[in-house]
């Protein structure tokens, strides 16, 4: 284990690691409840959507720990699962089961762009307030898919939205587990999302929220999603055809790439990975091991499995070498025979954790500019749209379009970046396309 962990040349130690694995899997245990809860509005079933989550989770962070050695766990990504459910299955009428098959082969895309080294070059491509913006407009969508699901904000003739009523069971249910996770947060207490949704499951049951009680073990059940991906009809998309499949494609991608080396920078600067001229070792491992666990996410029954923030908590336990990352995938594992568990749990037990999460995801917003025009505009703009169409795409195509357009007004083009520029040439393409249709 020392060799193949380099326990103390990175300054660790065994005991150190278990901690450290433990720690993020109680910071990221929520997804277990909230991943199934976003993905049964796609039509998928829960029970098998929470075994698929653990799974996925369980065996992708082991991956990163043995083929990267790197204190970074995995998960089913909110965001992308917001944008599986309402966009593609919902808006888009795609079958979620060729929506997963969309999702193995972005994986495959993934794989394949980071063995020739273009999932770097695009990453680079794409300027730092951008990403930044895209990660607060998706923290936007999850915390309103949040008050909606709690009945806090709910839909309105003459305003759009509105607030919902307050007096009603679920509203309080909400306002109660919100209310919990802020006050844990603020008391520094690990795990305050997943004591949250515990406890605001049990006010829900006292006020007669839950109606059954747990299902009992079934393996039916438990793997209702597992190996029901359609790649062979996602490759020909019926009714949107191969630009619907382009786009779903390209979203699912580029996303996973963005969020993945966001999460990647913040977490090996925390632990001390990041050499002096700012590389990251061992980098193409790290996005190898994304891939293929976006690739077993589809295949498993759930959407785009990406890296966790979170995994800075075990960081900041001492976590310095991938067997934090085994640790927590261990954890996911036995989470396994806890998925009966995730049925009986009500959407309003749940919601304030997608509020909280969303919230935490506008701490990239302070790398912007947003005194420059250049630089505000665009990410202003990408940052908006995501909410309020209910899709990443139109964010990342306002964003990437408007700075790509006002670098070229203010004559700053640059050969540089000419892979800026096709990107944008793509979204005006697939703007003239919706159009149309």
């Amino acid at each position: 284990m020392e060799r193949w962990f380099e326990l103390r040349a990175r300054g660790s130690d065994l005991r150190t690691e278990v901690v450290a694995g433990i720690t993020t899997f109680l910071t990221m245990a929520y997804i277990i409840a909230l991943n199934p809860l976003v993905l049964s509005g796609a039509g998928m079933p829960v029970a098998g959507v929470a075994a698929a989550t653990c799974i996925a989770a369980g065996i992708a962070s082991i991956l990163m720990g043995l083929i990267a050695n790197c204190p970074l766990a995995l998960a089913p990504g909110m965001g992308l699962n917001a944008y599986f459910t309402y966009t593609v299955v919902a808006q888009m009428h795609v079958p979620w089961q060729t929506a997963l098959g969309c999702v193995f082969l972005s994986g495959v895309a993934f794989l394949l762009l980071t063995a020739m080294g273009v999932s770097q070059l695009i990453v680079a491509a794409i300027p730092r307030p951008l990403m930044a913006a895209v990660a607060g407009g998706i923290g936007l969508f999850i915390a309103f898919i949040g008050l909606r699901d709690a009945g806090l904000v709910i839909a309105s003739s003459g305003t759009t939205v509105t607030l919902g009523d307050l007096h009603a069971a679920p509203a309080l249910v909400a306002l109660l587990g919100l209310l919990l996770i802020a006050a844990l947060m603020a008391w520094r207490v690990k795990g305050a999302i997943l004591i949250s949704i515990v406890v605001a499951s049990l006010a829900a049951w006292a006020l007669g929220l839950i109606k059954s009680g747990p299902q009992e073990w079934d393996g039916a059940a438990m793997t209702a999603t597992a190996f029901k991906l359609d790649i062979g009809n996602a490759m020909g998309l019926k009714g949107g055809g191969g630009a619907a499949l382009v786009e779903i494609f390209f979203v699912f991608l580029f996303v996973d790439l963005l969020d993945n080396v966001g999460t990647l920078v913040a977490v090996t600067k925390r632990a001390g990975l990041v050499k002096e001229d700012g590389t990251i070792p061992g980098l193409n491992r790290i996005l190898l091991a994304d891939s293929l666990a976006t690739m077993l996410g589809a295949v498993a029954g759930t959407s785009t499995v990406t890296s966790y923030i979170e995994s800075a908590a075990g960081v900041a336990a001492g976590g310095r070498t991938g067997l934090a990352s085994v640790v927590t995938g261990l954890l996911f594992l036995l989470a396994i025979f806890a998925a009966p568990l995730v049925g009986s749990i009500p959407a309003a037990a749940t919601a304030p954790a997608l509020i909280l999460v969303g919230g935490m995801m506008m701490a990239p917003l302070s790398e912007i500019d947003w005194h420059d025009p250049e630089i505000a505009v665009p990410a202003f703009l990408a940052l908006i749209t995501i909410p309020l169409t209910f899709s990443i795409a139109n964010g990342l195509a306002f964003g990437i379009t408007s700075y790509a357009l006002l670098q070229l007004l203010r004559g700053k083009a640059r050969k540089a970046d000419w892979l800026l520029y096709l990107l944008a040439i793509l979204f005006i393409v697939r703007f003239a396309y919706l159009t149309e249709a």
